[in-house]
């Protein structure tokens, strides 16, 4: 993961994933691609076409591009390479045209841990960057300025189309040196019997050459629910599932609980597309 795109709309909370992309930087020899995002009043939008000079927007790319500077200065990112990105485009659109052009490995976003992405990262721009992103994303809770890898819930169905994301969770867990705790969470609406469970995971783990793991089923009223108290019960410094384009967070979940565990889980969150 040799490139890192942070996007920051110069609050606390983006400040802190940019603190954690800087800890991820030093340990892999990354660049970090510090974007922010301009959504400029539709009135303004010739200047931005080219028309006109127009003193607002001018102000604002000023005030924008100074914040940046002063945000690159940062003690904590001495030593690494920042590359600042100024767009005007919406959010998610911004974020995601910019991983593309930039050939991004791993998004790092901050958020409340509650309502999403504070400002300019509001609503469901998380769940749209985590679902239709092809690079991972590390989104980080309110509060954590430093990334605690060493103890790791990765959750899933173990089906064979999570082979590729799963080989990319493999080499970030390897940055942290991290133990993996691989996980099925049983619940009435997707149950499957402990033998059952238990050759699927011991039949796909066969493939990948890994040591400091372990195997865990986990029975609870629904998948987000079960997630989150497994953490809890191991002390997970990190959740990890792999993404569907079409779905949301997990191919297996159902209706809004991509959204909610990104926003409700306390712990940082890193997604992987299938």
């Amino acid at each position: 993961m040799k490139r890192i795109l942070v996007p920051t709309d110069f609050s606390e909370h983006a400040e802190n994933a940019l603190k954690v992309a800087a800890q991820i930087a030093i340990k892999n020899n990354s660049e970090i691609f510090l974007l922010h995002l301009l959504e400029i009043p539709t009135q303004l939008n010739d200047a931005i076409t080219g028309a006109a000079s127009i003193p607002e927007v001018m102000l604002f790319m000023k005030k924008a591009k100074e914040a940046l500077r002063k945000l690159k200065e940062k003690d904590y990112l001495k030593n690494i390479q920042v590359t600042e990105k100024l767009r005007f485009e919406r959010a998610f659109d911004g974020i995601l045209s910019c991983s593309n052009e930039n050939e991004i490995d791993l998004i790092v976003m901050g958020s409340h841990g509650i309502s999403g992405i504070e400002e300019v990262l509001i609503g469901s721009n998380t769940e749209k960057v985590v679902r239709l992103s092809d690079a991972p994303v590390l989104v980080i809770k309110k509060g954590t300025k430093e990334l605690k890898g060493t103890n790791f819930v990765f959750a899933s169905d173990f089906s064979k189309e999570i082979k590729k994301p799963f080989k990319k969770m493999i080499e970030f867990s390897k940055i942290f040196d991290a133990k993996l705790n691989l996980v099925m969470i049983c619940s009435p609406n997707s149950f499957k019997p402990t033998a059952l469970s238990e050759k699927i995971m011991n039949d796909f783990i066969t493939e990948y050459n890994i040591t400091n793991y372990s195997t865990h089923i986990y029975n609870d009223v629904n998948i987000e629910q079960g997630i989150i108290n497994f953490s809890n019960s191991v002390n997970a410094n990190l959740i990890g599932l792999c993404t569907h384009g079409r779905t949301g967070l997990a191919h297996f979940f159902t209706g809004s609980i991509s959204e909610d565990l990104v926003n409700h889980a306390v712990r940082p969150v890193i997604t992987f597309k299938i």
